[in-house]
């Protein structure tokens, strides 16, 4: 209950907040300008010239969507589910007589992707009652003989990489990853060089290795799964080994950002207390490999092996089923009774139901952009400030303004699902390949990396006390810059041999569609 001192309906709320762990001034407030910007927008603004009624009504949707998110003034899930509620409520979407058309307004919940992140969800959840993930992170950490700080960043890399595989979302892979990485750098003593061992080992695998592995697989990142359902609506088919093709240089990254951070914190030479005996007793204690996770491995991988047999598979085509139909089938083989020995409600509540929400939600915010003309408008008053330019000019210049736009959020899913529609309409008016140029603006996202409140996964990391902002910062900025150099010189000529030049709008798609 709130105090005297806490009296009337504000302190009541602030009291509420406060309990529920979040700060009263930025949720209450941001909670306000959510509303107070979506109301000026929608009744007291005037729609900008070549803006129609309906797209200035998804504008106010957008605005108060990524007020909230920021500011998380609602859970992330709830913001999600909002969309395609005020989507509905203020008509931005044409009614057909005199209903409300909720196919459209909800086609961000009813895709196949939204189904396959839900079984990943599933799966990660399953993985964690058997302990699983941490069998995995330790027994790689052994087989590398993690010793010292490097080997320790290098053994979570692997880790990192394999789990991308198995857990969606690198928030979610930071959290499994976060109790093993702690157990780790407690092995660390208080010199100097150990506490800037620890912050490297830190930052390195929760926030810089979650981020880049996640790159690489599709299912392993939300915002992959948000660009390939985008592209997919506009003739534009990536499968699940297509992506890993596009995308797999991007690992080279860790090895940018490794040597960066090992040589900002001096790691090298930094020995582990106990060395590899300490990781591999932590690896003993957890007993034989049970039943029950050998046959959670073996249905992922079967289910894993379809993703990669179908339309457009370079190894044999034998279905033309979707990702997210093929997970559909999944979730009938995972709860088989008696596969597992968990009560629904213990999957349940380690499910990211949050996750699965925030991407429906971004989905649907996506598509109602561009149906509304709302990306369109948008992509019009950037191509005055870029046409002329030369594409990596035009790149270098979208990379730099995303790096600025996301200084103040938090999601790079939310970040991602207001870019990506724009970004998409502007390549096509630039004369530029709208796939690789998207790609290549919305990936450089992921390597926000100024602020620890730009990337989820870096909240959590945060969280260890590891690190300060100004560590993170000082470590980060030349991140960004290797980023943005990386996409620009290797990225986009990688895309051009695959068939995907981006300064070439007229190449045939190398991909089925």
């Amino acid at each position: 209950m709130a105090t005297k001192t806490e009296a009337g309906v504000i302190g009541y709320l602030s009291h509420n907040v406060k309990e529920s762990g979040r700060d009263p001034a930025r949720t209450l407030t941001g909670f306000a300008l959510a509303w107070i910007a979506f109301a000026l927008i929608m009744w007291v603004l005037p729609a900008p010239e070549g803006l129609k009624p309906e797209g200035m009504a998804v504008l106010a949707i957008v605005v108060w969507a990524s007020i909230m998110w920021v500011s998380e003034a609602m859970p992330v899930g709830i913001t999600g589910i909002g969309i395609p509620t005020l989507l509905i409520i203020t008509h931005a979407l044409p009614w057909d007589k005199g209903k409300p058309p909720l196919a459209q307004v909800f086609s961000g919940f009813t895709s196949h992707v939204v189904w396959l992140l839900l079984f990943a969800l599933m799966v990660g959840a399953i993985m964690q009652l058997l302990k699983l993930d941490r069998r995995i992170a330790l027994s790689i950490l052994d087989k590398v003989k993690a010793s010292n700080v490097g080997r320790v960043i290098w053994g979570f890399f692997g880790v990192n990489l394999v789990l991308s595989f198995l857990i969606p979302a690198a928030v979610a892979r930071s959290a499994t990853l976060l109790p093993i990485i702690q157990g780790v750098t407690d092995l660390l003593g208080d010199s100097q060089r150990e506490r800037e061992a620890k912050k490297a080992i830190v930052i390195q695998t929760l926030v810089y290795g979650s981020m880049i592995t996640g790159m690489f697989i599709m299912t392993a990142h939300l915002p992959n799964m948000i660009l390939v359902e985008m592209f997919g609506k506009n003739g534009y088919n990536i499968g699940y080994l297509d992506w890993m093709l596009l995308q797999f240089p991007y690992l080279g990254m860790f090895v940018l950002t490794q040597w960066w951070v090992r040589y900002h914190f001096k790691t090298a030479g930094v020995e582990i207390a106990g060395g590899h005996g300490s990781i591999r007793k932590m690896h003993k204690d957890l007993g034989p490999t049970a039943s029950g996770e050998w046959l959670l491995l073996l249905i992922f991988c079967g289910v894993a092996l379809f993703f990669m047999l179908g339309k457009n598979s370079p190894i044999m085509k034998v279905h033309n089923l979707q990702l997210g139909i093929i997970a559909l089938v999944g979730f009938l083989v995972l709860f088989i009774p008696g596969l597992f020995p968990f009560k629904w409600k213990q999957v349940q509540d380690r499910t990211m139901w949050g996750t699965f929400l925030l991407l429906g939600g971004a989905l649907t915010m996506t598509s109602a952009m561009s149906k509304s003309g709302l990306a369109g408008w948008m992509a019009d008053g950037i191509h005055g400030l870029v046409v002329g330019q030369s594409w990596w000019m035009v790149l270098l210049i979208m990379m730099v303004g995303t790096h600025i736009i996301r200084i103040g959020m938090l999601s790079n899913v939310a970040a991602v699902a207001m870019l990506a529609p724009i970004l998409f309409e502007l390549g096509k008016q630039l004369g530029l390949h709208p796939v690789a140029f998207t790609m290549l603006v919305a990936d450089t996202d992921t390597f926000a990396y100024l602020l620890p409140t730009q990337i989820t996964a870096a909240v959590v990391a945060y969280g260890t006390g590891s690190f300060s902002t100004v560590d993170y910062a000082k470590a980060g900025w030349v991140c960004i810059l290797l980023a943005i150099a990386y996409g620009i010189l290797i990225m986009a000529p990688w895309y051009a041999v695959l068939g995907m030049p981006v300064w070439d709008a007229a190449a045939p798609w190398p991909f089925a569609k």
